[in-house]
């Protein structure tokens, strides 16, 4: 492993964790009070995505180059309508209820699994950039990849945390805002 690989792979770990790490400052808004395992379980579902995305588009180039081509057009639809779901849901609770964010909805595995999908098929796309690496070469890039987006959502869900302490109810609200948020951002970033 040469210098310019760990540098070129910790940026695209940096740049690709950022919608994972956004989310993650969302749910740490949606629940002030999350356990320690918690927030290791989300970081945790985001890094593994991020590790998979890529891996996964190296083969798709390695193996089915067209297929994934066509999939990729579909990626910015998929990501905002995943992210819209989710927030959307939040916003509804964040506004219907009085209660604190963590009583309205609780995330669930299958929430926190879209989640992961959402913030990381763009790096689907990404592993296409890859096809010059050797198979370990890119493995060795999906990990750096999910250890970058591992700190970085612990990170986010420690600030979303800290924030949500404040926002109490609002916090559901402002969390569902940022899901679609970065719905929007994916789908016209994918379209323009």
């Amino acid at each position: 492993m040469t210098f310019d690989f760990l540098i070129s792979n910790l940026l695209l770990g940096v740049g690709l964790a950022m919608d994972a790490f956004s989310v993650s400052v969302a749910n740490g808004l949606h629940a002030p009070d999350m356990p320690r395992s918690k927030q290791f379980r989300i970081a945790g579902v985001f890094a593994f995505f991020q590790y998979l995305m890529p891996v996964l588009g190296w083969l798709g180039v390695r193996v089915i180059e067209s297929a994934f081509s066509a999939f990729n057009r579909a990626v910015p639809w998929i990501a905002l309508v995943l992210l819209c779901y989710i927030g959307g849901k939040m916003l509804l609770e964040g506004i219907r209820n009085d209660t604190a964010p963590e009583d309205n909805v609780p995330l669930t595995w299958s929430a926190l699994i879209l989640q992961g999908i959402a913030t990381s098929i763009d790096a689907l796309s990404a592993g296409f950039a890859l096809a010059e690496y050797t198979f370990l070469q890119a493995l060795l890039s999906g990990l750096i990849i999910a250890v970058v987006t591992l700190v970085l959502c612990l990170l986010g869900v420690r600030i979303g945390q800290k924030a949500g302490q404040y926002l109490t109810r609002w916090a559901s609200v402002l969390g569902g805002l940022i899901l679609i948020g970065i719905g929007i951002k994916i789908f016209v970033e994918g379209i323009f």
